[in-house]
């Protein structure tokens, strides 16, 4: 059991927000054990699991729970968007560092702790971006309508043997593109969701704008990285070789139909322009970088959109 400690005595704190996912959440907390995150064994961090009104409780292994500092929280008057969610798991952290994650459906890399911390070793104020990714062979938005789900998702995990060597993701997983022709490392990124910077900035900057109150958050997390990557004294960093990949599970935006999805898209621009007066929700921070190249596969430049290592499985006959 890991012993309570007082705020500040903390390194790193994950807030993670949960609405259902049943299926993806025990994996997210899987790729944040002790044993899986490299050289987390000793280190001080904790997982904040918020629950947003989900409408059955979460079933959790204890092997699992023993191997993941994890503290369970709840929004007392839950609303559709994450929002609140994510600042009241910013509210209750102990660490010095704070790890975004407004969608609890992610699996990160092994060496997303490592990275970050070095980052924050390096510069004084720090904004750190994990590279979203999606798992499957594409954006999500388009396999889904291709026949991907959650019964191949599972598929290709037990195929790579995750979480026995979580860089293997890279194999079966594909950069987010934002609209670009070809993804390398050194894209500008306009959301992550897994973003780490100091709690004091997070204060600072006043957390998450409870005006963004769409159902899935609307532009809620792009405008936080915006506003955290512009902050005065902000660096921000993109780290290479890490990611955060995502899990189907019928998210607001993700794994919704054409014209539902773009509807749901037009609303959070409309509701960002009326909050901000403008569009450019993309920031134009210098650029710094930091990281490695794990694996062949994490070479995403080498590859063409909608050409991960592996395919989806063939949808089964009968």
């Amino acid at each position: 059991m890991v012993k309570d400690v007082a705020k500040g005595a903390v390194k790193l704190s994950i807030i993670l927000v949960r609405y259902g996912m049943q299926r993806e959440l025990p994996r997210t907390l899987e790729s944040l054990a002790r044993d899986y995150q490299l050289d987390a064994a000793d280190l001080a961090y904790e997982v904040l699991l918020v629950d947003n009104g989900s409408p059955a409780p979460l079933t959790l292994d204890d092997t699992l729970t023993a191997r993941v500092p994890l503290r369970r929280l709840s929004v007392s008057e839950p609303l559709p968007s994450p929002v609140a969610a994510v600042n009241l798991g910013a509210a209750e952290a102990r660490g010095e560092l704070l790890c975004i994650m407004i969608d609890g459906a992610h699996l990160l890399t092994p060496g997303v702790f490592r990275w970050s911390l070095r980052a924050a070793a390096a510069f004084a104020e720090p904004v750190i971006a994990v590279r979203y990714f999606y798992l499957g062979p594409g954006d999500q938005p388009e396999t889904v309508l291709n026949g991907y789900d959650q019964a191949r998702e599972d598929r290709l995990l037990e195929r790579i043997d995750w979480p026995a060597d979580g860089y293997r993701l890279f194999e079966v997983g594909a950069p987010l593109r934002g609209g670009a022709s070809h993804t390398t490392w050194f894209n500008r990124m306009f959301e992550s969701n897994c973003l780490v910077l100091r709690r004091a900035l997070f204060e600072r900057l006043g957390g998450l704008d409870p005006r963004f109150d769409l159902p899935g958050g609307g532009f809620a997390n792009l405008d936080f990285f915006k506003r955290a990557s512009e902050a005065t004294g902000a660096e921000l960093v993109q780290l290479v070789g890490e990611g955060s990949f995502h899990q189907v599970h019928g998210g607001a935006t993700t794994n919704s139909a054409p014209e539902q999805r773009e509807a749901r898209l037009e609303a959070y621009r409309e509701q960002y322009r009326a909050l901000r007066g403008n569009s450019a929700f993309t920031t134009t921070a210098p650029l710094n970088f930091l990281g490695h190249l794990p694996t062949e596969a994490a070479k995403i430049h080498r590859r063409r959109p909608q050409q991960a290592a592996v395919s989806a499985p063939a949808a089964p006959s009968g």
